[in-house]
């Protein structure tokens, strides 16, 4: 049975370290994906909310031009291509569509619909199109998603999110796992590649 994913990009579809490098040079840093202890930035950095908003707004194009692909992300999702409808949310700007879709082609990623929604809030929009599962890194979204909508939400492990979850969240540390986690919710796909 053909099901609906919604899934999210940054630091899920694209690697967690991709800020990173941008980070440390542009701030004269050397930090580590191990450094990022919560979501927002300014609370793990020495560096003002509103200055890294800046330099985020500014940099922003380019991160996401050359994020590079999570590992293992593209034979999993390749496969779902075929078998579900991938449905990427994410809480970029939409004045981003075109780096975002530049970036899909770049990497030989299918999708079916791409929404940039300029938020962090996901629920209405995964709502809106009745999405069965929900890919996530961001702690808070996953555990809003899962309860509001009632749906699994698989979370990507990394620093950030590591929050207690309730039991419709399901942690995983990688694409395999993600994949195994979703044959045992929907059982295994007819098709295979």
């Amino acid at each position: 049975m053909q099901r609906r994913f919604g899934i999210d990009i940054d630091g899920t579809v694209t690697c967690p370290t991709s800020l990173i490098p941008f980070i440390n040079e542009s701030f004269q840093l050397n930090i580590t994906l191990d450094d990022l202890t919560e979501y927002e930035l300014n609370k793990c950095l020495d560096i003002s909310e509103d200055k890294l908003y800046q330099w985020f707004i500014q940099t922003e194009p380019k991160i996401y031009a050359e994020s590079p692909l999570a590992e293992g992300a593209k034979p999993v999702l390749k496969k779902w291509a075929h078998q579900h409808e991938l449905y990427f949310i994410s809480a970029r700007r939409d004045a981003l569509l075109d780096v975002t879709e530049a970036w899909f082609k770049q990497q030989d990623l299918a999708y079916h619909h791409i929404e940039l929604i300029g938020t962090h809030d996901k629920v209405s929009t995964a709502q809106k199109h009745d999405v069965d599962i929900f890919f996530e890194d961001k702690h808070d979204n996953a555990v809003g998603i899962s309860e509001e909508l009632d749906i699994p939400v698989i979370l990507f492990d990394t620093p950030y999110n590591r929050k207690p979850t309730p039991k419709n969240v399901i942690r995983v540390h990688n694409w395999q796992e993600a994949e195994k986690k979703v044959e045992l919710l929907f059982g295994r796909a007819i098709h295979t590649l």
